[in-house]
């Protein structure tokens, strides 16, 4: 009821009334429908420079991922001129001179893969331990399981001081990625042991356990970066960033196809290669204990 002293409106003020609370409805509504409009446009405005900024990091990515690489370039310290790093007992690295590499002094790659691959500097002077040496590719998953099915025996027999094992890191699956890939963790791996060679067979291990699958992107360089701190080395930030050993890494795969290897893993025990000639049906293990017994 309205109160007594509430005069009471008549039909046409109550419909007037009515319009105008319908009018005011309206205009909020519309107000509301206005800001919503702004809020969508603003929205798809800031969506779009999103998008735009994470395809330009994208391109801007590919782009410093696939520079071209300089055709000279150093070693890296504790690392040789055939691309080769050789661990000794537990986790001490044999030491190299400074040198410098240069893609000219590769010779050009035989027509057609030789009978037998000879590899440089693959077998041990007198005296030493048997050299083994292992040309890898670090996306390359057969590559990923001969460290599985191998590493612990190559290990202990390296404690022993009975082998050295020298590994060649190629970029030959480049191509098996979008940002090349086996360069970059290849130079990831040179430059851990100009760092800290001690942590190298770590850092090697990381990468095989953690390998990515063939034909995406590989790992970005921000997580190799923190691979390396993860096993204990020094920052390699500005050596990843600079790519300083990428252009030992582009020898290295260049003097592997020249003198014939094909694929990796190649695997040499005092220059001979194992898996092929008269080797290819004997077990690796049993391969590598002739050529130690017949040093002894």
């Amino acid at each position: 009821m309205s109160p007594a002293n509430e005069p009471r409106q008549s039909k046409s003020e109550r419909t007037a009334a009515a319009r105008e609370k319908a009018r005011e409805i309206r205009e909020a509504q519309l107000k509301k429908d206005k800001r919503n409009k702004l809020l969508i446009g603003w929205g798809i405005v800031v969506a779009v420079v999103a998008i735009l900024a994470i395809v330009a990091l994208v391109v801007t990515s590919s782009i410093k991922n696939n520079a071209p690489i300089a055709d000279e370039g150093p070693t890296p310290a504790n690392g040789n001129v055939h691309g080769g790093v050789t661990l000794l007992a537990n986790s001490e690295v044999a030491k190299t001179e400074p040198a410098t590499v240069k893609l000219a002094d590769v010779p050009a790659a035989p027509a057609t893969p030789p009978a037998e691959v000879v590899a440089p500097a693959a077998e041990a002077e007198a005296g030493k331990p048997v050299k083994v040496v292992l040309y890898v590719d670090f996306i390359c998953p057969v590559c990923k399981n001969f460290e599985a099915q191998y590493n612990e025996t190559l290990t202990s027999l390296r404690n022993e001081g009975k082998i050295t094992v020298e590994y060649r890191s190629l970029g030959f699956l480049d191509s098996r990625s979008t940002t090349n890939y086996s360069s970059r963790a290849a130079n990831a791996a040179a430059c851990v042991v100009n760092e800290s060679p001690e942590k190298y067979a770590d850092f090697v291990n990381a990468l095989f356990d953690k390998q990515p699958a063939e034909g995406g992107a590989g790992l970005p360089d921000s997580e190799l970066k923190k691979m390396a701190t993860d096993v204990g080395a020094k920052s390699i930030e500005k050596c990843v960033d600079d790519k300083t050993f990428r252009p030992w890494v582009k020898y290295t795969t260049q003097e592997a196809s020249a003198i014939g290897v094909t694929g990796t893993p190649s695997v040499f025990v005092e220059g001979k290669q194992w898996g092929k000639g008269e080797s290819a049906q004997t077990p690796f293990e049993q391969f590598l204990q002739a050529a130690i017994d017949a040093k002894q």
